[in-house]
């Protein structure tokens, strides 16, 4: 495979602010597929929630990684990266560009820079950690990687306690921080990445948010958050928008408070996505409003042999 004209398109920025309708005018316009980079996306009955593409939009573009897993399966990002690897080598067998989509930052740089390799640690220390999540909660580890580590404190998902807790074994078992062993010795890949991002004002972004959530609710997130009861211990269900509402159909919160609440840390996320996303200073933003043309021109200069 000639790599010198082939390139991996990838969309990033905050969620809701239009990620997918744009992944999916670029893939009609390049003639091509689309890889999914969102991490909760991957996992089937959690269609509301994860504001998943519709089937109008899966019919209206060729889509990989979207609800392949069951919510019940262990899939890491290390698993996502040698798949999705092996996915666009396919793809790139008969096409020169793909587009990848997805607001999961860890799960977009594993596939366009790499995973970061870290030391074995002794597994008592995650032991210890979960009891002490267990007996503590998460504020309690959350601190701790905030001494430890306040760089990964502002830049990973602190709101996963299996995230806080990687960082914090890392820490504890190397005695050195978790984001001292970023980015180094990655393998360099066979294919060229385009990073584009869609922006907004943060007034804007969390208006967004807000009438998604709404939109959500009387889509019926409730009614798909109590078929998924069963399964809240699984990874994938420590989600924001059903997590909420585990804790309303346990008898825990009120309803409108729950909703409150997903609006409030989905804000919160989308914050740190942009925060993860700007590392990228090769990164290219536009305004969500930015005319699809402007963007395709842009990515044809760019494109040219």
């Amino acid at each position: 495979m000639n790599t010198q004209d082939k390139y991996l398109i990838s969309i990033v920025g905050p969620t809701a602010i239009g990620k997918t309708a744009l992944s999916i005018k670029l893939a009609k316009h390049f003639n091509t597929e689309i890889v999914s980079a969102d991490s909760r996306q991957f996992f089937r009955n959690m269609q509301i929630g994860t504001a998943a593409p519709t089937p109008e939009e899966l019919a209206s573009a060729k889509h990989h990684f979207i609800h392949h897993k069951s919510v019940q399966e262990n899939y890491s990002v290390g698993d996502f990266e040698k798949e999705a690897l092996k996915c666009l080598d396919t793809l790139f067998e008969k096409k020169n560009i793909v587009i990848m989509v997805g607001g999961s930052g860890l799960y977009v740089d594993a596939v366009t820079k790499g995973l970061d390799y870290f030391p074995n640690v002794a597994p008592n220390i995650r032991e210890t950690l979960n009891i002490q999540l267990k007996n503590k909660g998460l504020p309690y580890l959350q601190n701790q990687l905030k001494e430890l580590d306040p760089v990964s404190y502002n830049t990973i998902a602190i709101d996963n306690p299996h995230r806080v807790i990687r960082a914090l074994e890392i820490c504890l078992g190397t005695e050195k921080p978790y984001s001292t062993f970023l980015n180094k010795g990655k393998t360099k890949r066979q294919f060229k990445t385009i990073s584009i991002g869609l922006m907004a004002n943060r007034e804007m972004i969390y208006n967004r948010i807000n009438q998604r959530v709404d939109i959500m609710m009387k889509e019926g997130l409730l009614d798909e958050a109590k078929n998924l009861l069963a399964y809240k211990s699984f990874n994938a269900l420590n989600t924001v928008g059903y997590k909420e509402l585990f804790k309303y159909l346990e008898g825990e919160w009120e309803l409108d408070f729950a909703i409150s609440e997903i609006k409030k840390n989905t804000r919160r996320f989308a914050k740190r996505q942009l925060t993860w996303f700007k590392k990228n200073e090769n990164t290219l933003w536009f305004d969500f409003n930015t005319p699809t043309a402007h963007i395709i021109n842009t990515l044809l200069e760019k494109t040219k042999p």
